[in-house]
């Protein structure tokens, strides 16, 4: 009985951390949301470049985006309650790591702070994601755009257009 009980052992596994523990603490430019002058971005480490570069945490990102309903609020990119994530006007930063912690911490004015609630991989991947949407990842890398969704061009067929920071525009003058 004794040789029976030693020779069961429990395969050592590698679990998940909790995404509370896992997180980072870094340095992102926070502004305000008022126009005017545009916030700093800050690059703080090279992390972003590794999910840019990657296909697969794209294609994650964009289930990601679906699962936790950003469509609810930036519709499929293009806007609705919450500002369009396909044109260059990007109020906080458009480097990934704004996005992050756009994400992260939510913003005044609307988007809340995902902090706790979902694990930072996937918030770099759905901010991955994001930033493909306006053709500012590489095209080899990006996710093609569900068949059912036509009137803007696919991720990968995108031309790159950079972020302007402060995502204000004048008003033009009425005739």
């Amino acid at each position: 009985m004794g040789a029976l009980l030693g020779a069961c052992q429990r395969e050592e596994r590698d679990q998940r951390p909790s995404p509370v523990a896992s997180e980072t603490r870094e340095q992102v430019a926070l502004t305000t949301n008022s126009a005017g002058p545009s916030p700093p971005e800050i690059r703080v480490s090279g992390k972003g470049a590794k999910y840019e570069a990657s296909a697969y945490d794209q294609s994650q990102g964009k289930k990601y985006y679906a699962w936790f309903n950003c469509n609810g609020c930036h519709s499929n990119g293009g806007g609705g309650s919450g500002p369009p994530l396909m044109d260059d006007r990007w109020i906080y930063g458009g480097s990934i790591e704004n996005i992050v912690q756009t994400i992260r911490e939510g913003r005044p004015n609307g988007m809340p702070s995902f902090r706790g609630k979902i694990p930072d991989e996937q918030i770099w991947q759905i901010a991955a994601y994001v930033r493909s949407m306006s053709g500012n990842t590489s095209s080899d890398s990006a996710p093609q755009r569900n068949d059912s969704m036509h009137p803007h061009p696919s991720e990968s067929r995108t031309p790159p257009s950079p972020p302007v920071n402060g995502g204000t525009v004048a008003p033009s003058p009425s005739r």
